[in-house]
């Protein structure tokens, strides 16, 4: 089950002016459960992106990458399909896809974005999906936030979706985002979907500024397996109808507070993945602290959080802790001087001086690894630099889902 995620309600978000959203049950993969989201946008929204870095990356990766150029006006995503690993067929199934929605909306075709995820080197249903999407537009209305995370789903047990609310320029600002990932999770710019929206007002150079930021702070620090997927997206839309003055300077403290708004947002988002990362019983952080650069504490901490054998130990509460020693060391810091290194379990000691620590006792360990969330300190002592990523152990519940995935 997942790690402490609390029950959402549709109360819980907020509608965003300017956005609508819609579902329908398009019987992509299996009958009966929403599988379709439409987005539409009102005329002057902005909406900037970023996507995976897989080289193998999904037909409606290279079809959204091209429309960002456009005035977006619409998002269409489905599930139970990846559309990726299809060739020129798949680009033909994106585009369609976009084609018969614009249609439908009275939009160009390239206003807009096509989404996908699911199962891997399977035909599009295309059929299915542009027969499901009168039924999504229909449905379109502003407070669907919850219903739509909902539509996104994949392997994810709970929905994932959370709002926030600050002060811009004296008006109220509004921040509502969605996100689906369990498996298939390792950052490589945000490894999952995601959607932000807000109705502030904000240039499109800086919005693209802001995207950036948050996935580095929030999404690029979390890892449930080690893999990056082929159809990862993170969508920010801005409709600027708050009615504050555009944001058009990052050296203002207006920019400051909706990236911290929108950063805030997806960091909740970013951790919900994790706490629902699939077969996931706890819940890690792993702070690297004491770095020379961001570089060598970055790759510290994922040594870390992609060990099987430090995820399996935190799984069984068994402190076998010499394992983290291990994936230190290994790394990849060539000068690295183990003997002042100081590891940390929560609050007990663990290692020092290049070896186990003198005051450590294993049941103090064992106190720690039985807790649902626990925190990994590994102290470099070679700098000033710290970074921290999210992760999970590795249960028998994963190894069960993924054989069975498309069955």
């Amino acid at each position: 089950m997942p790690v402490n995620i609390p029950q959402l309600t549709p109360e819980q978000l907020l509608p965003v002016a300017g956005v609508t959203l819609g579902v329908a049950q398009a019987g992509i993969k299996k009958a009966n459960r929403k599988d379709l989201l439409v987005i539409i946008l009102d005329a002057g929204t902005k909406v900037a992106g970023i996507f995976t870095q897989n080289r193998f990356c999904a037909a409606p990766v290279f079809v959204a990458k091209q429309h960002l150029a456009q005035a977006v006006r619409a998002l269409v995503i489905n599930t139970g399909n990846a559309n990726a690993g299809t060739g020129d067929t798949g680009i033909f199934h994106a585009q369609k896809t976009c084609t018969e929605l614009a249609r439908l909306l009275d939009f160009a075709p390239q206003q807009v974005l096509p989404f996908s995820t699911g199962v891997i080197m399977e035909p599009l249903p295309v059929d299915r999906i542009v027969q499901g999407l009168p039924a999504a537009v229909a449905n379109c209305k502003s407070d669907n936030w919850f219903d739509a995370a909902h539509a996104i789903m994949t392997t994810d047990i709970v929905p994932k979706a959370i709002s926030k609310q600050v002060q811009i320029g004296g008006k109220t600002v509004t921040v509502t985002g969605i996100a689906k990932g369990s498996g298939m999770i390792r950052p490589n710019m945000a490894t999952m979907l995601g959607y932000i929206a807000t109705d502030a007002a904000i240039s499109q150079t800086m919005l693209q500024k802001l995207v950036q930021h948050a996935a580095d702070h929030s999404f690029n620090r979390i890892t449930v397996d080690g893999d990056t997927s082929t159809n990862d997206a993170f969508i920010v839309i801005a409709t600027a109808k708050a009615g504050h003055k555009e944001i058009v300077n990052p050296d203002t403290e207006e920019f400051c507070q909706l990236q911290d708004a929108i950063t805030a947002v997806a960091v909740k988002l970013a951790k919900m993945i994790v706490r629902d990362g699939e077969g996931a019983t706890k819940f890690i952080t792993v702070k690297v602290e004491d770095g020379k650069n961001l570089d060598e504490c970055t790759k510290v901490a994922y040594a870390i959080a992609h060990s099987p054998l430090v995820k399996t130990a935190f799984f069984a509460s068994d402190p076998n802790l010499g394992r983290i020693l291990a994936a230190i060391g290994y790394a990849g810091i060539d000068d690295l001087e183990v003997a002042g290194i100081q590891l940390y379990l929560d609050d007990v000691m663990v290692a020092d001086k290049g070896g186990r620590a003198s005051n450590y006792h294993e049941e103090d360990g064992q106190r720690v690894m039985n807790q649902s969330e626990i925190t990994i300190r590994v102290i470099l002592n070679r700098g000033s630099v710290s970074t921290t990523v999210w992760t999970c152990d590795f249960s028998y519940d994963y190894v069960k889902i993924n054989a069975s995935y498309r069955s």
